[in-house]
């Protein structure tokens, strides 16, 4: 590597974690060419989550259980294969919320794992929103692939722009989103949950959570339930009179 474009590079690196104050603390090296679509498909393993639910890439067969749900992911350029605790944590909490027929509501849809997973469980329709028409075009292709037909469903857009009246009436929201986003859209989650959806969140930090919680529950979405993983926590949150009793 021509060394201005290393000392670049360095400074770009430090200014990303400046606790790498000296130069001794990054490294650069060049890679002799490989076959990196190979390396990549070696490290896609299958994953089971939760109880029942099994995700793994196409050329990963996996022995299935007899109440296992299976759905095949070839990592593309969407988030969400399930290996993060953000999207973990709501998987196994779906697992334990979709008793048969709900409908669902994915926002920050990314790859369409979480709306899938609705469904294979039992929920009667879902419907994912993603504002990257990339990851929204992997996504259908995910749908298309794992035999989905009508009652899955992509829209690519702002929330706001895709249920621009107000009227869905989901009985669960899913948002596995960041802390900005999240607050951005806390408003509009929250009205969800006042025509009685159950909400759950994710793609929180542990010390992002106290804000979190501060700002739904000002919008009358009240805390019920938390789940922690790897320094990441999800939320389940309810309008307020169904949270009465909570913890008692």
């Amino acid at each position: 590597m021509e060394h201005g474009a290393r000392a670049r590079l360095s400074r770009t690196l430090q200014g990303l974690a400046p606790d790498a104050s000296t130069e001794s603390d990054i490294r650069v090296e060049e890679l002799s060419d490989q076959d990196w679509n190979r390396q990549w498909a070696q490290s896609v393993r299958p994953i089971r989550i939760g109880r029942r639910i099994v995700i793994r890439p196409s050329w990963e067969p996996m022995a299935l259980q007899a109440q296992d749900i299976e759905i095949v992911l070839d990592p593309k350029q969407a988030l969400g294969t399930g290996h993060h605790a953000t999207t973990r944590m709501l998987l196994e909490w779906l697992e334990d919320l979709a008793h048969g027929g709900e409908s669902v509501l994915d926002v920050g849809a990314g790859s369409g794992i979480l709306a899938m997973a609705a469904l294979r469980l039992g929920a009667a329709s879902a419907l994912g929103v993603e504002c990257d028409p990339v990851a929204v075009d992997c996504a259908r292709d995910y749908a298309t692939e794992n035999g989905f037909g009508d009652g899955l469903e992509f829209r690519c857009g702002m929330l706001e722009e895709v249920d621009l009246h107000g009227e869905l009436r989901p009985d669960l929201v899913l948002a596995s989103l960041d802390r900005q986003t999240l607050l951005l859209l806390c408003d509009e989650l929250a009205r969800y949950v006042s025509h009685g959806a159950r909400l759950l969140l994710s793609g929180i930090l542990i010390e992002q959570e106290q804000e979190i919680v501060e700002a739904f529950s000002k919008a009358g979405a009240m805390l019920s339930q938390r789940r922690e993983q790897d320094g990441w926590v999800g939320l389940e949150l309810l309008m307020v009179e169904s949270c009465e009793g909570v913890g008692a």
